[in-house]
């Protein structure tokens, strides 16, 4: 093949180089694995070791952790938007978790990640109460599919946050700054209270000095000196402060027990499903609050998990099957613990899970039998391989 006789070719940078690229390939007669990791690894690395430069105490409740590259290389590439994930090690637990970064990806010299203390949260308790600056962590490198895609989703954009669900919102916005994208951005930032509201004089600002960010302040417990909005965050404020939502993509992160009540806000205003995006940081229902969740079994019944070549462990069938595993010192692969990104798969060999509805299961899975153990449960006794 030549670009003469590919008629798209010569609108295409560089299509000369490419093609004589493939050629040379396909001359060689061989795979080039060494040169395909060495070319794909700076972009997306197995494991990045970090340091962290800097803790920002953002509000009562919330600190931002500046890392960098222990090594001082830069940091690879992201898309605002997406996330990395943390292995901590909390007690003896070896666990990870998914933290949205916050920074603009103009700057790869450090990443923010910026966490919000939760009742009962393992990991993120632990890094607001432990980590200092010059401690040491580990993460994967960035991933995700909650980002702003230009060719579908438009130049006029909507962003509901909630909590620390403002940290992708936060580094869309530094990016439309850092770049100078021709996009528009609605934010509106639900908070108990004022004085938990993260970024609050940095967005304020933003807003003031880029007529195309608009930035919408929703407290649902107001204190006597708040004078902006407050919630909830209904399809009547929703319309009143975004305008009308026809042709826009709008973007949902926070509380993940808030997204379906927002879903149905969103089309009561005639808002097609298909034009909202969620960020699928956790699972919103576990059992046994989720209704599909078989009413004649107890959730804190324990069942045998058997690992092929590893021994079993006694687990209740309400715990997530990849937390069980690192309780017990077992650790598959994982990245998102939603059900999305598909590192955490096992085999199931034998006995039955039930998976949360967030679960983003493959037909491959559904027919070799595979799990998402981040989001399964096991119903019964099982046998898995991983």
């Amino acid at each position: 093949m030549s670009t003469s006789t590919n008629p798209l070719a010569h609108l295409f940078e560089g299509a000369d180089d490419v093609v004589a690229e493939i050629e040379r390939r396909g001359a060689a007669g061989a795979d080039h694995p060494a040169d395909a990791r060495e070319e794909i690894t700076p972009y997306h690395p197995k494991v990045l070791d970090l340091t962290v430069a800097e803790v920002v105490e953002e509000t009562v409740t919330t600190k931002t952790f500046r890392v960098r590259r222990t090594d001082g290389r830069p940091l690879p590439p992201f898309l605002a938007g997406q996330y990395i994930s943390l292995h901590v090690r909390v007690g003896d637990v070896l666990t990870s978790r998914a933290f949205s970064i916050s920074s603009s990806p103009a700057a790869l010299d450090h990443y923010d990640l910026t966490v919000r203390r939760l009742r009962g949260g393992r990991v993120s308790n632990h890094l607001i109460d432990t980590v200092k600056p010059g401690d040491r962590l580990t993460s994967g490198g960035p991933i995700g599919t909650f980002y702003h895609d230009p060719l579908f989703h438009g130049d006029d954009v909507v962003f509901l946050a909630g909590g620390s669900g403002v940290a992708p919102a936060m580094s869309m916005i530094r990016d439309i700054v850092d770049h100078g994208l021709s996009r528009r951005m609605t934010l509106l930032y639900g908070s108990r209270r004022a004085d938990d509201i993260i970024f609050h004089d940095e967005l304020d600002a933003v807003a003031r000095e880029h007529r195309d960010i608009t930035v919408h302040h929703v407290i649902s417990d107001p204190g006597p000196d708040w004078t902006g909005e407050v919630g909830p965050l209904d399809a009547a404020l929703i319309s009143r402060l975004a305008g009308p939502l026809a042709g826009r993509m709008t973007y949902l992160c926070g509380p993940p027990g808030k997204y379906a009540y927002l879903v149905r806000q969103l089309e009561s205003l005639g808002h097609p499903r298909r034009r909202i995006r969620l960020e699928a940081n956790s699972v919103a229902l576990p059992p046994p609050a989720d209704p599909r969740w078989p009413a004649e079994l107890d959730p804190e019944e324990q069942v045998t998990v058997t690992v092929r070549g590893r021994g079993s462990l006694r687990v209740p069938r309400g715990r997530p099957l990849l937390d069980a595993l690192e309780d017990n010192g077992l650790r598959p692969e994982a990245s998102c613990r939603s059900g999305e990104c598909a590192l955490c798969r096992v085999r199931v060999c034998s006995g039955e899970v039930f998976h949360a509805e967030e679960a983003r299961l493959r037909a491959s899975d559904r027919q070799f039998g595979f799990a998402h153990c981040c989001v399964a449960y096991p119903l019964t006794d099982l046998e898995i391989d991983f």
